[in-house]
């Protein structure tokens, strides 16, 4: 095991802000949440690699810290073009009242996953995480190579299993009360469905690694209960949605507030991977129908959600069960109020 604070040990930050992919995640954030005292992860998933460089470099140039970055493993799976079809015709009539054709076919893409995963050997952030199953061996054996440590989130005993055989320093326990996608390693597979504390008691007994519990974060009392269970230390996401450093839509971060909003569900309906987020009309509507079919549900309503990005009800609102106690303050203050 590596000994340096950024396997997430007992000697170094009890905060971590999640990875959010898709926006949410900037250089600012990341830079915010280290700077606070916490460990700030940004979500290199949908970028290029050149976008990608950029965003590294300008992390680093905003904070002395040590910060990480997460990128979403590809899996390859056969999708059936019939029920892909048949979801992009449920899908037209809202695509034509929000004034967007629909692609006639989307093909698979890997994320320019060997392409992202070159950067970060080049760049060094101090840790990279993975989500949605886990990389070759040989790209473990790079960044170790290059001093940088290795994280690997998991939703089952099972998963942190494979993981920690693979060699990678420390783990990510997401419970299922967390938000966004579920971490899952297979894109058909059933969500297991435990829940934080649970699976961090479960995961650091099985593997002894040094494990950041995530889901289910409303306050200080919610980090203590996932230190106590074993974790190095909590992952944050939802409580900084609101954040101004983040780069949330405006609609989602009032629908984190409005009371129409009540609760949260996991769909596939907007990338055919399971994720949690707020249940709205585009959820309620396509949640039954959604194929198991990632990436190329999400470059399907991709479309959609751009053209009705002020529209709560058709926009995807990625966010945990704790989603009521995310506040319109600085990243900073919220790693510091938990922290205490």
């Amino acid at each position: 095991m590596r000994t340096t604070v950024h396997t997430f040990d007992d000697s170094g930050p009890t905060i971590i802000g999640a990875p959010m992919a898709g926006g949410v995640s900037t250089p600012a954030l990341t830079a915010a949440v280290s700077d606070a005292g916490g460990f700030g992860f940004y979500g290199g998933a949908y970028l290029s690699s050149d976008a990608l460089t950029a965003a590294v470099r300008e992390i680093a140039s905003l904070t002395s810290r040590p910060f990480g970055v997460n990128l979403f493993v590809p899996e390859r799976v056969d999708v059936d073009p019939d029920e892909l079809a048949a979801y992009r015709d449920r899908l037209a009539p809202l695509a034509e009242r929000v004034g967007v054709v629909l692609p006639e076919s989307v093909p698979f893409t890997d994320d320019s996953f060997d392409a992202k995963v070159d950067v970060l050997v080049r760049e060094r952030p101090a840790v990279v995480s993975f989500t949605f199953g886990l990389p070759d061996h040989s790209v473990v054996d790079r960044l170790h190579a290059v001093d940088v440590a290795v994280s690997a989130t998991v939703t089952s005993v099972v998963e942190a299993r494979v993981a920690a055989e693979l060699g990678v320093d420390s783990l990510c326990a997401q419970g299922f009360s967390a938000g966004g996608h579920r971490a899952t390693f297979g894109i058909a597979d059933v969500d297991p469905q435990v829940e934080t504390l649970d699976l961090v008691r479960a995961v650091v007994a099985e593997t002894g690694l040094p494990t950041v519990g995530a889901g289910g974060v409303a306050g200080p009392a919610d980090v203590r209960a996932i230190l106590d269970a074993g974790a190095a230390a909590a992952q944050i996401g939802t409580l900084l949605l609101r954040t101004p450093e983040a780069g949330t839509r405006q609609a989602h971060r009032d629908a984190l507030a409005d009371p129409r909003f009540t609760t949260t569900v996991t769909t596939r309906a907007y990338s055919g991977r399971l994720a949690r987020g707020l249940e709205n009309d585009f959820v309620r509507a396509n949640t039954a129908a959604a194929p198991s079919a990632y990436p190329q549900v999400n470059t399907l309503t991709g479309g959609i959600r751009k053209a009705a990005a002020d529209d709560p009800h058709v926009i995807n609102l990625w966010a945990g069960s704790g989603f009521r106690s995310a506040r319109a303050i600085a990243a900073g203050d919220v790693v510091r109020e938990l922290s205490r």
